[in-house]
């Protein structure tokens, strides 16, 4: 046993003196990756904020009568849209709301609606630039009861960013989940 240690300690000693003289060998292939550290720290909150979205105001809308040899065909209006631009009509999403409650007790309602079944009512929107235009085949525009006005309109302007960029699962035909996505107030 007092002879394996000198020899252990020679050895170890030879493989210490060691140098690398020759070139670095070519680099061998990656391995897999190790286990995913810890999380950190949360960030700062960023500032609260739409996304350059444009809403109006709910608005009034006055529907006039399309008549042709006497007979009533349906009903137009127009909602101005000064921020409706070609680029909001090429890169962007437009939605148009019907609010056919009071602000008090709002009942919203995405257009385009079709309920021939209960309401026996089509409301269809086509967007130009700087206008909104709605058809439908009743008289839908603004009304003021003893409870407040009903049947007001709002319009929502999503200018495209980044392209396929969509909240996961969001139903745009849904008022709330895209008033509460976006922020809006009122």
């Amino acid at each position: 046993m007092k002879r394996l240690i000198p020899i252990a300690v020679f050895i170890s000693l030879v493989f210490l003196s060691c140098t690398k003289d020759g070139p670095t060998g070519p680099a061998g292939p990656a391995g897999p990756n190790g286990a995913a550290g810890p999380s950190g720290p949360s960030g700062p909150a960023g500032p609260a904020g739409t996304a350059n979205v444009i809403y109006s105001e709910w608005l009034d809308v006055t529907y006039t009568p399309v008549i042709d040899a006497g007979d009533t065909l349906g009903f137009t209006a127009t909602i101005p849209a000064p921020k409706l631009d070609s680029a909001m009509l090429t890169n962007g999403e437009i939605k148009v709301y019907l609010n056919v409650g009071t602000a008090a007790q709002p009942s919203v309602w995405a257009l385009p609606l079709t309920d021939l079944i209960v309401y026996g009512l089509n409301i269809f929107p086509s967007f130009e630039t700087g206008v909104i235009n709605l058809v439908a085949n009743v008289n839908v525009g603004t009304v003021t009861t003893a409870d407040g006005k009903v049947q007001q309109y709002r319009y929502i302007l999503i200018p495209g960013g980044v392209p396929a960029l969509k909240a996961p699962n969001m139903d745009w035909g849904n008022y709330a989940a895209v008033k509460s996505y976006l922020k809006l107030t009122n």
